[in-house]
């Protein structure tokens, strides 16, 4: 549950509340600080249970808190509609703009996209397969190299590279090896909270600028136009360089995180010199990795599922896959479009908000 704030009224957006209508359900906690994980529940339960609206509302709570949560019982018997569905409430429920829906992938007209696996198309689903990902992102800079691979590049949050970003992404994974292709979420919450209190001061003024050329350079190579809207009437044009706080308030909880500070669709944080902002990114960075009690790991099995709140916690594939013979590793995921990043200065850190000393 949400602490109580003594500053509620003056937020933004007032925090939501737990009721209680997905305590039926068994589950484990990731870790005490990231991830719940439930056991058996099937979210098509969720979705056609006599109160939906309340359960999937308590969900985007639980989600919202946690930054993550899995459900590892097969979900394979969830259609694509329903997955979207899904998706699109969780993010309806608590809140994000009326005029937004799901968010459509810039490159989806590109021929490199393959279809999911039941052989069709949707432009509101992105196909999770590293093999095609390569032909989609082939005129992205630094793809190819001979040398060894930096990870910490992987680490992201969903379509930051909008003007309205990603609240919520709900991955479903279809086929995947025994081994490998794992997926890691971090806390942005508590990358925050490990951060001395001037420097969170000198944060929280900051913006960064998140562009991302290879969704104009892939459709001037591929010779078609970018998909227009995107899910938000803000979402338009081939721009794709928008300035995001680096630090932001999660609408659902009223606790700030770090945002635009690290990721892959980060390009530089504005009005410092080239060395101090690559200086603070490392240093943001560095808390990522030296703070892996920060970080839920998630093993996939055929038809398992995550959902995520995109203002809370970046993630990372691991790219192993390539080392397990016949590895195929292909996924369906939906994202719901959100509010406009902002800062609010009513907000407080979690652990500030839950009275959770470091």
């Amino acid at each position: 549950m949400i602490a109580a704030d003594p500053d509620v009224s003056q937020l933004i957006y007032e925090p939501m509340k737990y009721s209680g209508s997905l305590d039926h359900l068994s589950y484990v906690e990731v870790t005490p600080i990231i991830g719940r994980e439930y056991t058996t529940a099937k979210i098509k339960d969720i979705l056609h249970a006599a109160n939906a609206e309340e359960q999937l509302r308590d969900l985007a709570v639980v989600i919202s808190e946690r930054g993550v949560v899995f459900f590892r019982k097969d979900q394979s018997e969830l259609s694509v509609d329903e997955l979207k569905r899904f998706t699109d409430e969780v993010g309806r429920l608590s809140g994000r703009p009326k005029e937004n829906g799901l968010h459509v992938h810039p490159l989806y007209r590109d021929p490199g996209n393959i279809p999911m696996g039941n052989g069709e198309t949707d432009e509101n689903i992105y196909v999770i397969n590293s093999e095609a990902a390569k032909v989609l992102y082939k005129t992205m800079p630094g793809r190819t190299t001979n040398q060894p691979k930096d990870l910490s590049r992987e680490w992201h949050s969903d379509a930051t590279f909008e003007e309205c970003p990603s609240d919520f992404s709900c991955l479903m994974m279809e086929e995947t090896p025994p081994d490998g292709g794992d997926t890691l979420w971090c806390s942005g919450y508590e990358i925050y909270d490990r951060i001395s209190p001037p420097m969170r001061e000198f944060l929280d003024g900051l913006t960064a600028t998140c562009a991302q050329p290879v969704f104009k350079s892939a459709c001037t190579a591929g010779n078609y136009e970018v998909m227009s809207p995107r899910g938000s009437p803000l979402n338009v044009g081939d721009n794709f360089a928008p300035s995001h706080p680096v630090v932001r308030t999660n609408r659902q909880t009223g606790w700030k995180s770090i945002f635009a500070g690290v990721g892959l669709h980060v390009t530089r944080i504005n009005g410092l010199y080239d060395y101090e902002e690559k200086m603070i990114r490392d240093y943001i960075m560095r808390l990522i990795t030296h703070n892996h009690d920060c970080i839920a790991r998630m093993h996939w099995t055929n038809g398992a599922a995550a959902i995520w709140n995109n203002s809370c916690v970046w993630h990372a594939a691991t790219p192993d896959t390539h080392l397990v013979p016949g590895a195929v590793r292909t996924g369906i995921r939906a994202s719901s479009i959100g509010e406009k990043p902002y800062l609010d200065p009513a907000s407080t850190s979690r652990r500030e908000a839950l009275g959770i000393s470091i």
